[in-house]
């Protein structure tokens, strides 16, 4: 994909000045009714006004072997997705970024006055600080971490979690997370459903189900 100013616009959901909005990134492979689910858990209780999920090119900390094709990781996402309110996009291969520090600054650059939250789950919270550059995350967006039980307490327990804990947002708080200057993250608990797309690939790579 040649990189130009239009390739990028083109891959950045509509939005406006104001709006707030969380970021949910992964490869989805594939995408499965827990996104959907963190992601309508999240617009309610974070009081968003849209969800992008940013489908990635590839994860760095996984094995690409089983990986599926980009498009039809898209294709599955919105099929998923099934909501007006949620966005599915490759804008990471639009701004061959690699890394998600990267993507959420060039994010935060590109949509000016977008009150941007960035959306992971416990899973996710227990190896930040494995992330590159973990902090540079914290200090772009606010962070929203959704519980997926019985991993609550020990990703509370995590070296990031705990280098953070100055600047957790106490649940009963959470919608005003997007207004906050970060670093700042809330825990959010009472999210019930736990798939993982782990669990819903074979061995060859091919997909179980994809709802």
């Amino acid at each position: 994909m040649e990189l130009t100013p239009r390739s990028i616009a083109q891959a950045i959901p509509l939005h406006t000045p104001g709006m707030r909005i969380g970021l949910l990134g992964g490869s989805f492979n594939p995408p499965h009714q827990a996104h959907r689910a963190i992601s309508l858990f999240a617009l309610k209780r974070l009081q968003l006004d849209r969800v992008w999920w940013l489908v990635t090119p590839g994860n760095p900390l996984k094995q690409a072997s089983a990986l599926r094709a980009l498009d039809d990781r898209l294709e599955a996402a919105r099929a998923v997705a099934a909501d007006s309110r949620i966005d599915v996009t490759a804008v990471e291969t639009a701004l061959r970024t690699r890394y998600t520090v990267d993507t959420l600054r060039a994010l935060h650059r590109r949509c000016r006055g977008v009150r941007f939250v960035w959306i992971m789950g416990a899973d996710n919270l227990a190896q930040f600080h494995r992330w590159q550059n973990w902090r540079g995350i914290a200090d772009t967006m606010p962070i929203a971490v959704i519980d997926r039980p019985p991993l609550g307490g020990r990703a509370l327990g995590a070296p990031a979690a705990q280098a953070l804990a100055r600047a957790r947002l106490p649940e009963r708080d959470a919608t005003a997370l997007a207004d906050l200057v970060p670093p700042a993250w809330t825990f959010l608990s009472g999210m019930k459903l736990d798939v993982s797309s782990t669990a819903l690939r074979r061995p060859d790579g091919s997909w179980i189900t994809t709802v």
